[in-house]
């Protein structure tokens, strides 16, 4: 494919005006070359370097918010937000590849014995303008963040702190006064949007001041972001000299721009790109596993799914790797009907569900549901809907069940799914199972998609809080996945990789981090060779 010009449409961060001043004024594409950015069609002596080398600068292209982009690490919400957010600034803590928690800007963290008073230790950091991190600037950002009058999503994550009566102890520690036992309380201080910003800031657009290992040297919203090196970061200074995020809402855009030499570093990519260019030696290809649960979502309360009969029926019915193959063009893991493959705490135990189209029917006819009919909705809100609607759609009408496959808006499908309706389809990003728990799956759950509700499964989750060891915890989430596993609302039929390309000069790009936890989009650790 053709480099994509400068003054595409498609990708308004690489139009001429923007890219020269990014280059400092170079003219023309030969400044990639002064500023350490070989094309990705050459690698060079240095191909196969594993040492990281200082200097350079990458440009990464992400889809982008338009013109109401912001640098407010609390409204967060996009990818580019995300990785712009983790640029700048750090949380007291972060998700791992197993989506535990691990320490970042907190040092340490113990609870007392009732697991709902919970002393945070922080390291010695500082702000990009030279002043400490502090016990005040943790109790400011939460404190903002769950201001009821603002919109940031972290704000439910944090709802277990008791805000009023947590303290600064001393400079370096804070106390957390919890409303209620909290055995997964560093999930909270890893939450998505959590991050630290100092006491009283506000200006986050023209004078953002964080933690984190880039400083900003310019921001247009809807076009680019231009970072350069914290020398005094605290887990060290970043390989590059320069980080910057170009947008590029379509996906054709990204790739004809990494493949052309303006960027180093394609998010967001889609299988039939992948298939089309991973091993042919232009690109390099990073399939990030077990990034997104693919589901069908089956409303409990009402009917069919009020029968559990028929939900059983229903995961009997799910071929997992023609669903795999069709609405993913095979770029997954096949799911067993539980969130979280791969994760600290998920059940692997459990034997992997296969079709059964003989015993799915005998659980319809005692269910009294022969000649079931039922509609899907479906969107093109998310890659691989509306494929995976009518793959599934033919393999029920094997087993008698005739699906109607509706299409619904794309602008307010969550919200009408998550109301209305009894049968859906259903991606998640990566999240604690705890998380995934206590947001979906327990009676006052806001967003609890299968209408799951059931007080003594809500017990065991108060349980499993309430448990100081972590072996015994584990046996309780045990106990609640296998109770989903044989009668839950979620059909979890295959977990989707989230693909990125990158230059074959970039290096130090993680490969097994799942999108949105510590090491996806962690431009500090890549280097170009």
């Amino acid at each position: 494919m053709p480099p994509v010009p400068l003054d595409d449409p498609h990708l308004p961060g690489l139009r001429r005006r923007g890219f020269l001043a990014a280059a400092g004024g170079a003219a023309g594409l030969g400044a990639l070359a002064l500023a350490g950015c070989a094309g990705p069609g050459t690698s060079g002596d240095s191909a196969h370097d594993t040492r990281p080398r200082r200097g350079g600068t990458l440009r990464a292209a992400f889809a982008g918010g338009g013109a109401s982009e912001t640098l407010d690490p609390h409204l967060t919400n996009l990818f580019v937000d995300a990785a712009r957010a983790k640029a700048l600034y750090d949380k007291l803590a972060d998700y791992g590849a197993d989506l535990a928690a691990t320490p970042r800007l907190a040092a340490s963290w113990e609870p007392n014995a009732a697991l709902d008073r919970w002393t945070v230790t922080l390291r010695k950091a500082t702000f990009h303008d030279g002043r400490p991190v502090t016990a005040r600037d943790v109790l400011y950002s939460y404190r903002r963040i769950a201001d009821p009058g603002r919109a940031f999503r972290a704000r439910a994550s944090l709802e277990p702190i008791d805000l009023t009566a947590s303290r600064a102890v001393d400079e370096r520690t804070v106390a957390f006064v919890l409303k209620r036992p909290t055995a997964e309380f560093p999930n909270v201080l890893a939450a998505f949007g959590a991050y630290i910003v100092p006491d009283g800031a506000r200006d986050f657009d023209h004078r953002p001041v964080g933690s984190g290992p880039f400083r900003l040297v310019s921001f247009t919203p809807g076009r680019s972001t231009v970072l350069r090196r914290n020398d005094d970061y605290w887990d060290g200074a970043p390989h590059l000299d320069r980080l910057e995020f170009l947008v590029a809402n379509e996906e054709s855009a990204r790739v004809n721009a990494l493949l052309g030499g303006q960027v180093q570093y394609a998010h967001e990519l889609t299988p039939t790109t992948a298939r089309a260019h991973e091993g042919q030696g232009r690109i390099e290809i990073v399939r990030l596993r077990n990034s997104a649960m693919q589901a069908f979502a089956m409303k409990t309360d009402r009917p069919p799914f009020d029968d559990e009969r028929v939900r059983q029926a229903f995961f009997l019915i799910a071929d997992r790797q023609e669903l795999v193959d069709g609405a993913l063009s095979g770029a997954g893991t096949l799911g067993n009907d539980l969130f979280g493959r791969g994760y600290e705490y998920y059940a692997d135990d459990l034997p992997q569900r296969t079709p059964d189209l003989d015993r799915a029917r005998h659980l319809l006819r005692k269910a009294g549901a022969d000649g079931l009919r039922v509609t899907l909705d479906t969107s093109t809100v998310a890659t691989g809907f509306t494929e995976a609607a009518a793959v599934f759609r033919d393999q029920a009408a094997k087993a008698g069940v005739r699906v109607r496959v509706a299409m619904r808006s794309k602008d307010s499908y969550w919200q009408d799914t998550l109301d209305s309706g009894t049968l859906c389809c259903y991606r998640s990003g990566a999240m604690p199972i705890e998380s995934h728990f206590s947001q979906r799956l327990l009676s006052g759950s806001t967003t609890n998609a299968t209408r799951w509700r059931h007080r003594d499964f809500d017990a065991l989750y108060q349980q499993a809080q309430s448990t100081r060891n972590k072996a015994d915890r584990a046996a309780v989430y045990a106990r609640m996945q296998r109770r989903l596993h044989t009668e839950g609302g979620f059909l979890v039929w295959g977990f989707a990789d989230w693909i990125l390309g990158t230059a074959r000069t970039v290096r130090g790009v993680a490969h097994r981090a799942p999108a949105n936890t510590l090491d996806w989009a962690r431009f500090d650790r890549v280097w170009l060779a």
